[in-house]
């Protein structure tokens, strides 16, 4: 046998036996073949993932997946619900730091998942505490998320915490947006892609690890920043299952929020999934020639049609139908609209939400007078409408949707 053949032989004999090492420890032994992400190219065999293309997030997204996912994926399953623990409890921004992971499997997750993938590139910070982020994501794509801190700690008479802090996160669910509302920065950008389910998620982890929010704070999310929901229901739909889960971030779905423009169709499938979430619905105008004129979406699905669907979504019997209605000064905030509310209300478990415009440089409407978006919300309460006005926050730091996302664009 020459040298040349039995190096080679030598070599396929290592080769073969550093395979089947892999192959037998228990503890590193993954189901299928590694994602490879410079390729874009998601294996067969990978359980309920989607062929990636350049306006489709990466499937190699570990926050893309739930736990049972994961578990069909590594055996023993235990380190799955380690990793997830590593993910959700401590907010580990890489898998170095998954100390109880084994060497070899965390270097099989590195091959397969993309981890981090959201990468903050803008920042700022109101007065109020409100926080609005511009996210970047691996392909260059960028949106924006919001942390709102809706209550400080309150402490009774013996220093003694009476209530703690309470918080929001607004998450975006796409990058742009189809509707094209009138006085919305984000249309001014168009549409580019949908989020992933794990770039959903993520948006929540960075939020809780960049303002040391333990993974045991309560807080709530709503779906109203950046894009549609309802137009991207499937993957919004995983991200919710994943938020809830016990094992991982352990939000109730009574703490989600989406808010739609009025997909009537898509409201139905959100009611038919019965995720437990609640549903808001944007509004802002009475009559159709003015919402059609705001939300094009209209022209599609009326006012009607929007409540009709509507009318049959699951509601937890403690809860209530979210109306939002967008004030604008002398378009939409006089007595007569009031008066048409109450009446396209009547029947339904409603609670109005008051927005006062957030001004911006590519609208032309402007901010409603507070008392006269008072004297709104009082008419509504009289006729038994609950209906409250939202404290503006972030108002000095581009918080409207879209905002921060145009400024970083044009800088």
């Amino acid at each position: 046998m020459t040298i040349q053949k039995r190096d080679e032989k030598d070599r396929k004999t290592q080769d073969s036996k550093a395979k089947k090492d892999i192959t037998n420890t228990q503890d590193s032994k993954i189901k299928t073949h590694a994602v490879k992400a410079q390729n874009h190219n998601v294996k067969k065999d990978m359980p309920n993932l989607q062929h990636v293309t350049t306006k489709e997030a990466q499937d190699s997204n570990i926050y893309s997946y739930h736990l049972d996912e994961l578990e069909s994926l590594i055996t023993p399953k235990f380190r799955a619900k380690q990793i997830y623990n590593w993910l959700y409890k401590h907010y580990v921004s890489n898998i170095e730091s998954m100390k109880n992971i084994p060497k070899n499997l965390q270097e099989i997750l590195k091959q397969t998942f993309n981890f981090p993938n959201l990468k903050p590139i803008r920042i700022e910070e109101s007065g109020d505490g409100t926080k609005k982020y511009l996210f970047q994501t691996s392909d260059g794509a960028t949106f924006e998320s919001v942390f709102i801190k809706m209550r400080e700690k309150e402490y009774d008479e013996n220093n003694r915490v009476k209530k703690g802090e309470k918080y929001t996160f607004c998450v975006s669910s796409q990058v742009g947006c189809r509707v094209g509302c009138a006085f919305c920065s984000t249309a001014k950008g168009g549409f580019v892609r949908n989020l992933s389910a794990g770039e959903i998620v993520e948006q929540v982890v960075a939020l809780k690890r960049d303002n040391n929010l333990s993974a045991h704070k309560s807080i709530n999310i709503v779906f109203m920043g950046m894009g549609e929901p309802l137009d991207n229901l499937n993957n919004v739909a995983k991200a919710i299952k994943i938020l809830s889960h016990e094992e991982g971030l352990c939000i109730a779905t009574r703490r989600q929020t989406i808010s739609t423009s009025g997909i009537a169709p898509q409201i139905e499938k959100l009611g038919a999934m019965n995720l437990g979430v609640q549903i808001a619905l944007s509004l802002h105008a009475v009559d159709d020639a003015l919402r059609s004129r705001l939300i094009p979406m209209n022209k599609v699905y009326n006012i009607e049609r929007v409540l009709q669907a509507l009318k049959n979504f699951p509601l937890d019997t403690r809860k209530r139908i979210l109306f939002e209605y967008l004030v604008i000064k002398d378009i939409n905030d006089d007595l007569a609209s009031a008066k048409k509310l109450v009446k396209l209300l009547h029947g339904f478990r409603a609670k109005v939400n008051l927005i006062p415009f957030n001004p911006h440089a590519e609208s032309e409407f402007q901010r409603p007078c507070i008392e006269k978006m008072q004297g709104f919300a009082d008419y509504l309460y009289k006729r038994g409408i609950v209906a409250t006005i939202r404290e503006s926050k972030g108002i000095d730091i581009s918080a409207a949707c879209g905002q921060l996302r145009a400024k970083q664009m044009k800088a």
